[in-house]
């Protein structure tokens, strides 16, 4: 059977199109930290416009969009009950309705 000329060409031209737009639907990270907490506790963080990739040392990882803050970036999940905050070379993670500290006095690794 032979595909005719223009449906050839039409599946050519979405493919085309559709490996054209991959690039853009690629995240570039801005930045990407270690940070070092009580307890002997880590977050590998790498951060994007607006959201944060997290690491961590208790083998969970996530993604988490960046939320409204008052000071420094805060990042949480969609009920609250997960937020990574940072500012400068400080960070704590709060968990839980109580806002709970799981990982707190985290500084960035020298």
């Amino acid at each position: 059977m032979t595909v005719p000329k223009c449906s050839r060409l039409t599946t050519f031209g979405v493919l085309g199109v559709a490996l054209i737009a991959l690039p853009a639907l690629a995240e570039t990270p801005v930045a990407s930290a270690t940070f070092k907490c009580k307890e002997g506790k880590s977050i590998d963080a790498t951060f994007y416009a607006d959201s944060v990739d997290l690491g961590l040392s208790d083998g969970r990882s996530m993604k988490l969009p960046q939320a409204m803050s008052g000071s420094g970036a805060r990042y949480a999940n969609k009920d609250e009950t997960f937020v990574f905050w940072n500012k400068g070379d400080t960070a704590f993670v709060t968990e839980g309705t109580d806002d709970k500290q799981t990982y707190s006095d985290c500084v960035t690794a020298k």
